[in-house]
């Protein structure tokens, strides 16, 4: 295995280690993973657009505190893993189905590891597109927790449809390379302030964002393409029309979320039959990354979904 950089100090878990891993067509991705001596169970994580290992850091290390070792990925076009576009700053696939391909990549490599069977499944934002949609192509774990997944983008109803129609015309127009409208190059996180943000409350894990990108600025990613936009738009449509799978499934959901869409997630939890959904109050869109309080609540819920006797590795 190739070792790939992996940041302990900007991580906050000197346990992890990273690896290059090649995607079924030649992409090159990292995946970083952390240990754990006696581990009951790996947690595959799948994070967000814009995301990278370094940022699961401290997700691994209350994962470990509770028994559990865990696995990331920087996903293609994102962190240390091969951008997709002539402009590194911006975010775009060629097609959403594409992350699958890492995803298998992710499940294998955890594999070769030996990381601890049974495996459990943490998908946040985007990563809770690809993850619901991997799930329902029988993805083996032996449960699911989601962080404000991406079943749908949060768009004013007025401005819905120019989203569609602009994203959809702008392939064969030729212009679904540049950044959707309101995108820029710097990423979000470097140019908003604490007080207008819209990840999380807590001020200390905001800035342990902004540490990690200025410590490794290769990791920052800007806004997504047109031609990302419509295929994310397209993949939530698709994933809305399907049946939710035979699987054990929480979703956290901040009250304050801002950035996906509330009601596609609470329309897709109220048809999980083995599923729960989650509301914290006061939550923005990181979860993961909010006050002790409910980064606790969130943990711990989901190591009890994980120990549950019941659950079965797939």
């Amino acid at each position: 295995m190739d070792q790939a950089p992996y940041n302990a100090r900007t991580a906050r878990n000197d346990t992890g280690a990273a690896h290059w891993v090649t995607a079924p067509d030649g992409v090159r991705l990292r995946i970083g993973h952390w240990p754990v001596d006696g581990a009951r169970g790996t947690v595959i994580m799948f994070p967000g657009r814009t995301e990278y290992v370094e940022k699961y850091g401290p997700a691994a290390a209350d994962f470990a505190a509770r028994g559990y070792a865990s696995q990331a990925i920087d996903w293609r076009g994102q962190g240390l893993a091969d951008r997709l576009h002539a402009n590194p700053a911006v975010g775009h696939v060629e097609q959403f189905a594409d992350y699958q391909l890492d995803a298998r990549a992710a499940l294998d490599h955890a594999r070769a590891l030996g990381l601890p069977e049974p495996y459990h499944l943490l998908a946040h934002s985007m990563g809770g597109a690809i993850g619901l949609h991997a799930l329902m192509e029988g993805y083996p774990v032996a449960s699911a927790a989601f962080s404000a997944p991406m079943w749908g983008i949060s768009i004013t109803p007025p401005l819905r449809p120019i989203a569609w129609g602009l994203s959809t015309v702008s392939r064969p127009l030729g212009f679904s390379h540049v950044f959707a409208p309101g995108q820029q190059a710097e990423t979000y996180v470097l140019r908003e302030g604490f007080a207008a943000n819209t990840l999380t409350n807590d001020p200390e894990m905001f800035a342990l964002l902004k540490e990690q990108l200025e410590a490794d600025p290769g990791l920052a990613l800007g806004g997504p393409s047109l031609h990302w936009l419509n295929e994310a738009l397209r993949e939530a449509r698709s994933l809305s029309q399907r049946p939710s799978p035979a699987v054990p499934c929480l979703c956290f959901l901040g009250s304050e979320e801002e950035i996906v869409d509330p009601a596609r997630i609470r329309d897709r939890m109220a048809r999980w039959p083995d599923g729960e959904l989650v509301v914290l109050q006061g939550g923005k869109h990181e979860v993961i990354l909010e006050l002790p309080a409910i980064r606790s609540e969130i943990f711990d819920r989901c190591v009890a979904m994980f120990d549950d006797p019941r659950r079965e590795a797939a």
